[in-house]
């Protein structure tokens, strides 16, 4: 049986923290299955399916990565896919906070998940999807915090 852990977030967009993250993840698991929680009240930066093209861009080539959009609760979308694990990186305090009351209530409502946190590498702590962004709506250059190789504007 393959040992598969779903990878949840909004990735608006994908960046360097995002990805070292899951490259980490893939040495723990046999796979991953990011998942690009929608939420339809909520305007992004990028349309979901955009920003799941672009994940699916930067892992071209490694069959172990799948892509995914859903809506709803997270622990749903892991019961529907029979995953049991959710990784989650962690950048900083607040993350672990954020991170550790969302294991609890998982715990509650979905007692058969596990969330696995990793720590994000000191050199992407400061990269963020909001710091991104920024960059953009500034009409600056975010390719510092990209994976390599993607042109955001492709995605906009």
């Amino acid at each position: 049986m393959e040992l598969i852990a779903l990878f949840p977030g909004s990735f608006d967009p994908f960046t360097l923290g995002h990805l070292a993250v899951a490259e980490l993840g893939l040495e723990m698991f046999d796979g991953l299955l990011v998942g690009i929680g929608v939420n339809a009240s909520k305007q992004g930066l990028l349309d979901p399916e955009r920003r799941a093209e672009l994940i699916r861009e930067v892992f071209t080539g490694e069959p172990r990565v799948e892509v995914v959009l859903y809506e709803g609760l997270t622990g749903d979308l892991c019961r529907e896919r029979s995953i049991r694990h959710i990784l989650r990186g962690l950048r900083n305090s607040t993350d672990f906070e954020y991170e550790r009351d969302m294991e609890m209530a998982n715990a509650m409502v979905f007692p058969e998940l596990s969330t696995v946190a990793i720590f994000t590498p000191a050199e992407f702590i400061p990269v963020s999807s909001r710091l991104v962004r920024e960059i953009i709506t500034m009409g600056g250059d975010p390719a510092k915090f990209l994976p390599r190789g993607i042109d955001i504007k492709k995605y906009l």
